[in-house]
């Protein structure tokens, strides 16, 4: 069976392989879409094809929303991907009772990429931002993927030429946005909402400040029109919600490829691309989902509340993200990510069964995250961390592995725990001095860096943005009781902008130091030192 409009034709065949088809008129979908279009999404990646795409999926299969989403993507995906199969994707969802159910999703009406080369893709993206049906962009880029800086603090070589050269031709991401809402500005400063959905703490803001970075350097550089700023700074014409999503989507794994392949689906194979990104004409997801959103759409936006999605204030999305980003699930991902590379474990649920792997998670949601885990009323932090722990993370039907979520962790543990951290500093009854967890991972993220695991065996380390900066500091770590682990690495363990605060003065160096001179001691010194801790 071929997954494109010519294939599905016959939907006799898929559905009695047990395939959950669209249940609307995609054609004349697709034609409303790139005449009106409402939603264009930046990273159409893993999530957002289990996650957003689906939900959009269900309500045209409704009737409650007429068009689909444009979707953004790398070349590579959509030459690869998308338009030989005309935007058609499969997602198949891992029940923790075992079972799957596979849907062919059909949500997308149109593909396009920002990346460079591809100047008429882009001027149809100023086409779409010039619509007045336009209410929404939303992005799943990743948290590097807002960074504007490197790892010293400076502009990034594309930011600066864009920051000096203006909105005309631009070359960073971010830029490229920017210039798309000088286009709608230039329109007749039409209203939308920027809306990240990206995992990561104060999302909007984030998203925000690299935007107006940008704009405020044109306007002072006389790049573009003084309104410019005015627009881009009124949430009445361009509000920036913050919001928190949760959706564990794994790289594409390998049993789902074969079972689709039992099927007969042809051209099932996976795409490693020049980044490092694994897609593939599937996508394999847990059931659980959750995607609450500021309301503050200056141009109005669709009924996503029948899909499932919460709409509230923006004190309350503030608190739902931080109890799980900052505290119940997070902060778990990466003690699981780092730990699980280092012993060796290639799915996420196999670490549950480990003794010392479930201890620390364990030890750092309900002993140390709990207690400064705010409740935003609408999800209970306890009820959320007792799913997290018992449900979802041992679910043995999620393929999920450490070492995709190990990816960018520099760009994580400032939020994951750095807020614990600085939480634990300014309350009047915790001890920052009590955590155990949380400093034990992050000495275990600095031996991870070593590209080394717990049997002396190298390994490739998944991306990571700051490894030039860490290099020369890591690269004085072996494995060997001789050795000064504090003089090796003091100028990392001052770094806020990768831990959020500086360990010594947060009074953890020495907690952080002790665990990874004891974790570089040698083959099997990682499993000793996490078991030791654990029991103590």
């Amino acid at each position: 069976m071929q997954l494109n409009e010519q294939g599905l034709k016959n939907r006799q065949e898929w559905e009695a392989a047990g395939y959950c088809l669209p249940q609307y008129d995609r054609e004349a979908m697709t034609a409303r879409t790139k005449e009106n279009p409402y939603w264009v999404h930046f990273g159409a990646g893993n999530i957002f094809r289990a996650f957003q795409a689906n939900v959009v999926q269900n309500l045209l299969n409704e009737g409650v929303v007429d068009r689909g989403i444009i979707a953004v993507s790398g070349h590579e995906a959509m030459e690869k991907l998308n338009i030989p199969r005309d935007d058609y994707f499969i997602l198949v969802t891992l029940k923790a009772n075992g079972s799957t159910e596979k849907t062919v999703v059909g949500s997308v009406a149109e593909s396009l990429t920002l990346d460079g080369g591809y100047e008429k893709e882009f001027n149809r993206l100023k086409e779409i931002f010039t619509k007045d049906s336009l209410q929404m962009a939303s992005f799943t880029i990743t948290e590097k993927g807002y960074a504007i800086r490197g790892g010293d603090g400076s502009f990034r070589s594309d930011v600066l030429e864009d920051l000096q050269k203006g909105w005309q031709a631009p070359v960073s991401y971010i830029g490229k946005i920017c210039a798309l809402l000088y286009a709608r500005y230039q329109a007749g400063e039409k209203p939308i909402a920027m809306v990240s959905m990206d995992n990561c703490s104060h999302n909007g803001t984030i998203l925000r400040e690299a935007v107006e970075t940008y704009v405020r350097a044109w306007s002072e550089n006389n790049l573009a029109e003084e309104g410019f700023l005015s627009y881009i700074t009124n949430p009445e014409k361009v509000s920036f919600p913050w919001t928190m999503i949760d959706k564990i989507c794994p790289r594409p794994d390998a049993s789902v490829e074969a079972m689709l392949r039992e099927d007969h689906i042809q051209g099932t194979e996976p795409i490693i691309t020049a980044k490092k990104t694994y897609i593939a004409p599937y996508v394999n997801a847990e059931e659980s989902e959750y995607l609450v959103i500021e309301d503050a759409f200056p141009n109005g936006r669709p009924e996503l509340e029948k899909g499932g999605l919460i709409f509230t204030d923006a004190q309350t999305v503030d608190k739902v993200e931080r109890m799980k980003v900052c505290t119940c699930l997070n902060p778990l991902h990466t003690a699981l990510s780092v730990f699980g590379c280092l012993l060796g474990y290639r799915k996420i649920y196999e670490e549950m069964q480990d003794e010392g792997i479930r201890t620390l998670v364990e030890t750092i949601g309900y002993k140390e995250g709990l207690p400064v885990a705010t409740d935003p009323g609408i999800i209970r932090p306890k009820d959320f961390l007792d799913t997290v722990l018992k449900v979802r993370i041992p679910n043995p039907f999620m393929p999920d592995t450490p070492q995709r979520i190990v990816t960018d962790t520099s760009q994580k543990l400032a939020v994951r725990f750095g807020e614990t951290i600085r939480a634990y500093q300014e309350s009047d009854t915790l001890d920052v001095k009590t955590l155990k967890g949380i400093p034990l991972v992050l000495a275990g993220w600095l031996r991870y860096l070593m590209a080394v695991d717990d049997n002396g065996n190298s390994f490739e380390l998944s991306p990571e943005p700051m490894l030039d900066t860490l290099k020369p500091c890591i690269d004085g770590l072996k494995l060997t009781e001789q050795q000064d682990v504090r003089s090796i690495i003091a100028p990392v363990l001052k770094m806020k902008e990768i831990f959020g605060v500086d360990l010594y003065e947060a009074g953890l160096a020495d907690k952080v130091c002790g665990y990874l001179q004891s974790m570089t001691a040698g083959t099997g010194a990682v499993r000793r030192t996490l078991d030791k801790a654990m029991r103590e």
